[in-house]
């Protein structure tokens, strides 16, 4: 067997890898989260696994789009297609490893996806930070801030991500406290 020919099975193993684990997913996902699986499954890099996926997009059998501000992919009818009429070229211990690791990973990636925090940085000393929950791919709380110090930023962005579940309850609280004594004091 040829180099060649054993790096076109590869990228076709590939290819089929991610149309396998996107149509299991049935529905959107970001790539990096993708990605983290896959190399759980299959030694890739980075830059292979963006051009692989990248050949599937450009090929109709994955779709991007971007949703809250996020890029996700998902696979396409096409791709479904694809996928079974493909499907008998990733190996069967291939499949057997993608089908744990994804039973074991992807309940902690839908996880970590609830709480999402992030900074970016809009000059030296600017920046700007999102926090948000998500659940069911829907965003139920989100607050925009700005801190003067990457260092700021950063110590929000960790803060937010290890304390959402206090947090959260306290800003709410917070917004629905009735502050009688301030609607009395001011007079229309």
């Amino acid at each position: 067997m040829s180099l060649h020919s054993d790096n076109a099975t590869t990228l076709a193993e590939n290819k089929v890898l991610i149309l396998y684990l996107l149509n299991l997913i049935n529905g959107e996902f970001k790539q990096d989260d993708l990605f983290k699986i896959i190399t759980c499954i299959n030694d890739i890099n980075y830059f292979y696994f963006k051009q692989v996926l990248t050949d599937l997009i450009d090929s109709n059998l994955v779709g991007t789009y971007t949703k809250e501000e996020e890029s996700v992919i998902q696979i396409t009818s096409k791709g479904k297609n694809a996928y079974i009429l493909t499907k008998d070229v990733l190996p069967g211990i291939m499949k057997l490893k993608a089908d744990n690791i994804f039973a074991k990973e992807f309940p902690t990636i839908e996880e970590e996806s609830s709480v999402i925090a992030e900074f970016i940085p809009k000059s030296e000393n600017e920046y700007t930070i999102k926090c948000k929950i998500v659940e069911n791919n829907e965003t139920i709380f989100e607050v925009k801030t700005f801190a003067g110090s990457r260092d700021r930023a950063k110590r929000i962005v960790d803060n937010w991500k290890q304390n959402a579940t206090t947090i959260y309850p306290q800003i709410l609280n917070l917004l629905l406290e009735n502050k009688e004594s301030e609607n009395n004091s001011k007079t229309p």
